[in-house]
């Protein structure tokens, strides 16, 4: 470890945000970063513990005390070879990644954990600046040919492992340009851009072939790419919303709240909206029913389009502000989280169920709810109205953010006739990803369901090993 004591010696420090009224003005990122000599002192606080439980929280299996042990003596190209060694694709993970790591840091029992996230992110930012990062290419051509439908963080990661294996690797992508929830769902000021094409440039140079406008089973034939290729990697994503079947949900101005945040991302990279119904939160009270990520990314888009007002509802209960440690660490807890898009100005409330919505003239004027009560019954947690709390808000714009049920089926998954899970995804094992169609393999939501940036790139290397040692035989793939 750095030093024995720096968990005593130096207090927390993590990264600050530009003051509200300036990030409001814009959608780029607004970190401030720290000095890299005062990441060295927080890397330094790690306690390099005999059982490192942040490995337990860390999806891709990031070697934490190494990589901090390695910055807090300023041997910070080190550091990045072993975080590569793990993950693909750190300065995704440094951005967007909840840190569950930091969760099951030792030190968190004291409400003090290392930060583990800004360590990773100031290591890959600095190993870009220094040009530490060049494109690994394989010394060898096994003349196997693999398609990749999906250019989200799973299927990167799978194509990026498979073309250093050797292997001559195509992503399909239906979008116009690569990254699928990276580049359309997370917005500009959480993840520039520029971070997925500085990578992707990395990623050409190592043979991978990126094709954009291919929807596979709508543009493209679902049987030209399974007779095409030795085999078929399924990394679309998990893109059907639930939806909330009230009274006046056909009114206009209630959307789903992907198309709400891609038009933005659209908008900003000169994209058209190829005749889609433009939505905006101009001068509008907005009303955000979710209490999720994706329901906070409503939040901050809102208001950097000038919204009057913004309310996010949330039918479960109001998290407690500090968990019980004894209880539920290293695991992650269900506590009160706080963006920094709701630092930007939101009302949220907790324990709300919408009834109805009411317009004039085919548009959205309103949104009826009532407050509710959660009861466990027979072992189950059982939702009840509370009497006399229904209640009506004004709203000339409401987004659906209430998370993913399942992969789109039609098209692509329909032709393949794969298997689904009782859950409706793609039905495939965390051992060998095989699909029910033969030599097609599924990871990243579409197999998973509905999770995070960091657990689709593990489900991408994971997968590639498995397709290389399908291909192969055998393979030197990392797990």
């Amino acid at each position: 470890m750095g030093s024995p004591t720096g968990f005593r010696d130096f207090e927390r420090q993590d990264r600050t945000y530009l003051p509200v009224e300036e990030r409001l003005e814009h959608y780029h990122e607004f970190v401030v970063p720290l000095r890299t000599k005062e990441v060295a002192r927080q890397g330094a606080r790690c306690m390099d513990c005999g059982t490192p439980y942040c490995h337990q929280g860390c999806p891709v299996d990031n070697i934490i005390p190494d990589w901090n042990d390695l910055i807090s003596r300023d041997r910070w190209r080190e550091a990045i070879e072993v975080l590569h060694s793990t993950n693909n694709f750190p300065e995704f993970t440094g951005r967007v990644c909840p840190a569950p790591c930091e969760e099951a840091c030792t030190l968190n029992l004291h409400d003090a954990p290392v930060t583990i996230k800004t360590i990773e992110h100031t290591i890959i930012e600095r190993a870009w600046k220094e040009r530490w990062i060049q494109p690994q290419i394989s010394a060898r051509r096994t003349g196997r040919t693999v398609a990749i439908v999906g250019s989200g963080p799973s299927g990167l990661a799978c194509a990026q492992q498979l073309a250093r294996a050797g292997h001559q690797v195509t992503v399909y992508e239906k979008n116009a340009q690569i990254g699928g929830l990276l580049r359309y769902g997370i917005p500009d000021f959480k993840l520039s851009k520029s971070v997925i094409n500085r990578r992707m440039s990395q990623m050409q140079a190592e043979g991978v072939d990126f094709r954009v406008n291919s929807h596979i089973g709508l543009d493209i034939p679902v049987e030209k790419i399974v007779d095409e290729y030795d085999a078929v990697v399924l990394t679309g994503g998990c893109e059907r919303p639930q939806d909330l079947q009230v009274p006046g949900r056909e009114l206009g101005g209630i959307h789903f709240a992907m198309p709400f945040l891609t038009q933005q991302n659209r908008r900003l990279a000169g994209e058209p909206l190829n005749g889609a119904e433009p939505i905006t939160a101009e001068s509008k009270h907005v009303i955000v029913i979710g209490g999720g990520d994706t329901g906070s990314d409503c939040v901050g888009t809102a208001n950097r389009q000038k919204a009057a007002s913004v309310t996010q509802l949330e039918v479960l209960p109001r998290p407690p502000e500090q968990p019980d440690k004894l209880l539920v660490w290293p695991n992650w807890p269900t506590k009160l989280r706080t963006s920094s898009s709701h630092a930007e100005g939101c009302d949220r409330r907790w324990s709300v169920a919408t009834t109805a919505f009411s317009g004039t003239n085919g548009t959205v004027a309103r949104i009826h709810g009532v407050q509710v009560d959660w009861t466990r019954q027979n072992g189950s947690w059982q939702m009840q109205n509370i009497e006399g709390t229904a209640f009506d808000l004004e709203a000339d714009l409401v987004l659906l953010a209430m998370g993913f049920v399942s992969p789109v089926r039609d098209g692509l998954l329909q032709s393949l006739r794969v298997e689904f899970d009782g859950r409706g995804n793609v039905l495939a094992n965390s051992e060998d990803y095989q699909t029910s169609a033969p030599a097609v393999f599924a990871a990243g939501d579409m197999r998973r369901g509905q999770s995070l940036v960091v657990w689709a790139i593990r489900e991408g290397r994971q997968c590639a090993r498995a397709v290389d040692e399908f291909l192969m035989g055998f393979s030197d793939l990392p797990r």
